[in-house]
């Protein structure tokens, strides 16, 4: 959004929330004037955030405003979805999940909820729309409850693991050698799956097939507090962890990358925000904006360091100083949530595992003829055709 900011960095949105957190605003400091001040506050993909830091942001609001009503008797506008991906709770279940979600909150009854009818980034295949939509309410047609058919049109057929990769591979990044040094062409298409794993595996692969000098930096590791030495620098290299870059980091001039941090959203440096290689420094990566308003700016990236997000990720706290990207040739799907992408593959080596996972993938696409899906059977049924699972908690999509 132009000139948008993040929840958490607006309204100081605390990262470890529970049910009586408050915002950190000061009721005499700059953020609280603004609050005073706004006639109007847009908040996008609500849907995705937990319902705990939408109450902190209420409390807060009627503390600094003084007015016992909802956010302070401001006009607040929740953007969203929910049939996208839900709030992430790690190793959380479908209750929890659905708890942490906004629909569980006791301001729901109070929101006045209207629904606009979408126009799914304005596609011009009615039918797709209308498919999309049905796999996100949970009205496609199911087998065995929850897995539903893939059109024949859209699917990638499932041989082995390693042919049939490389036929997706094939199939969105067509002659990558030829057009490697094309832009547009590297960013508009992506693969997307389940797990890192995944992901990493394709990412690999595509840089492999990249022509170019590589450049590899490594991350530098420590274990804070970790006196007596108990874990070795190498098991500390191994980790891969969610939402942290890998220690050994491939790029070559031209390739795609994606930011994992927030460095400077005003000038569109933003966690998820895709850029193209440009130049390789020993402490810095030459980068250009690729997509959004900034598309076409020039920036520096530093390394930083980085932990990660769950404190009881580990039972010790994990540093890591390197440059917080990835490859995207390929994204999970939680990930790509909120992208646009053209030519789009759904790499699905085990079925989706969590709400609205399914929809937020084939959704990314903008075409029914330019989306791939493979996916390797999980079940076997007495009819032709491929189906996958389809996650839909119908909890959070009812109106009441």
């Amino acid at each position: 959004m132009p000139g948008g900011r993040t929840a958490h960095y607006r309204f100081k949105i605390p990262l470890n929330l529970d049910n009586n957190s408050m915002c950190n605003i000061k009721k005499q400091s700059g953020a609280a004037q603004l609050i005073r001040d706004a006639k109007i506050i847009i908040w996008d993909e609500a849907s995705m955030a937990k319902r705990q830091a939408v109450e902190a942001l209420d409390r807060t609001m009627q503390d600094i405003i003084g007015v016992a009503l909802p956010f302070g008797g401001k006009i607040m506008v929740l953007g969203g979805d929910f049939r996208q991906v839900l709030p992430v709770v790690r190793r959380g279940t479908r209750a929890q999940i659905v708890d942490s979600s906004l629909w569980m909150s006791p301001l729901w009854s109070t929101i006045k909820k209207i629904r606009l009818t979408l126009n799914m980034r304005a596609r011009t295949d009615p039918w797709f729309s209308d498919f999309l939509l049905r796999v996100g309410d949970g009205d496609e047609e199911a087998v065995d409850e929850s897995f539903i058919r893939i059109p024949d049109d859209m699917t990638v057929p499932y041989t082995d693991k390693v042919k049939s990769k490389d036929a997706l591979i094939d199939a969105i990044f067509p002659s990558l050698q030829i057009n490697e040094a094309d832009s547009d062409y590297i960013i508009s298409r992506a693969i997307l799956s389940t797990k890192n794993e995944n992901v990493d595996e394709i990412n690999d692969q595509l840089i492999d097939k990249f022509s170019g000098d590589e450049k590899v930096y490594y991350s530098f590791d420590e274990a804070e507090d970790d006196k007596n030495n108990i874990y070795p620098m190498e098991f500390l290299n191994s980790l891969t962890v969610s939402g942290l870059p890998p220690h050994y980091l491939r790029l070559k001039i031209g390739c795609p990358i994606i930011l994992l941090r927030n460095i400077d959203p005003s000038n569109g440096l933003c966690n998820g925000s895709r850029l193209i290689c440009r130049g390789f420094q020993q402490n810095v990566i030459d980068a250009e904006i690729a997509v959004g308003q900034h598309a076409g700016k020039r920036v520096f990236l530093p390394r930083i360091p980085l932990c990660p997000s769950e404190d009881n990720m580990f039972p010790f706290k994990l540093k890591r100083k390197q440059f917080p990207i990835r490859l995207s040739f390929s994204m999970t799907i939680n990930k790509a949530q909120g992208q646009t992408i053209p030519n789009v593959g759904v790499y699905l080596p085990e079925s989706v595992f969590s709400h609205g996972q399914l929809y937020v993938a084939l959704s990314r696409g903008i075409s029914r003829g330019n989306t791939k899906v493979l996916v390797k059977p999980a079940k076997k049924f007495n009819r032709a055709g491929v189906y996958t699972s389809n996650v839909v908690y119908q909890e959070v999509l009812r109106d009441e």
